[in-house]
């Protein structure tokens, strides 16, 4: 069991996704709550569904490695410990069954773990799942903006709730109008200044040793 609640702490570690929604305020009064006449029900509509990928995106030109610099997301664990995060890096491999390979590493209690996954690819270019363990736990994922050379902005959806990610080939190119353009996209999701957890750009693992690598191959 100690081994289960280890994997589960390193999964919302290296993914910044939301397992059980966002944070609340604490220590807010409680009272008793009035009756109201329920509201009419609206479709409902996904915030990543509102959000139009970017145009005739070559997944094969995503390849390679990608560091993390910078997060937006009101994730319960980024929440409460943003200003502990580690170094995290990226690596993706295409494969020909129109799959993306996804490693990831970083550090977590001064060890350097890697998880591996697969994202797959949906009719929409752009777009992309990675599978959870029933299909309500699915994350969705769409490439909202990118130049392939130097960066790339992801928005990851699960259960409702959007992490945006922001990645660079290098940790040596971080143009302001990069940051810019991120930090304008998170805040027309509701993730302003408060959500924005930037990534340390040093110190980044390298091998991993087998008994530290999570094999999240088909889910986790």
């Amino acid at each position: 069991m100690a081994g289960v609640r280890r994997c589960v702490s390193l999964l919302v570690v290296f993914m910044c996704v939301c397992l059980w929604g966002s944070t609340k305020a604490v220590g807010e009064a409680k009272s008793r709550p009035r009756p109201q006449r329920r509201p009419s029900k609206k479709p409902k509509v996904d915030p990543i569904e509102l959000t139009p990928p970017a145009q005739n995106i070559d997944i094969q030109q995503m390849t390679g490695k990608w560091y993390l610099l910078n997060t937006a997301s009101k994730c319960s664990y980024l929440m409460n410990h943003g200003t502990r995060v580690e170094p995290t890096v990226m690596k993706l491999t295409h494969s020909s069954d129109q799959t993306l390979s996804v490693s990831t590493k970083t550090r977590h209690n001064n060890q350097c773990w890697e998880i591996l996954q697969v994202y797959n690819e949906t009719p929409t270019p752009g777009k992309l799942k990675l599978k959870g363990a029933r299909a309500e736990l699915d994350t969705e994922i769409a490439v909202v903006e990118t130049d392939y050379s130097s960066f790339v902005i992801i928005y990851y959806q699960k259960r409702g709730q959007i992490t945006m990610k922001l990645y660079g080939r290098s940790v040596d190119n971080l143009s302001e109008p990069m940051l810019t353009k991120f930090e304008q996209l998170a805040e027309k999701q509701g993730l302003g200044l408060a959500y924005l957890f930037p990534f340390p750009t040093y110190s980044h693992c390298g091998d991993v040793d087998k008994n530290h690598v999570i094999n999240c191959v088909p889910t986790c």
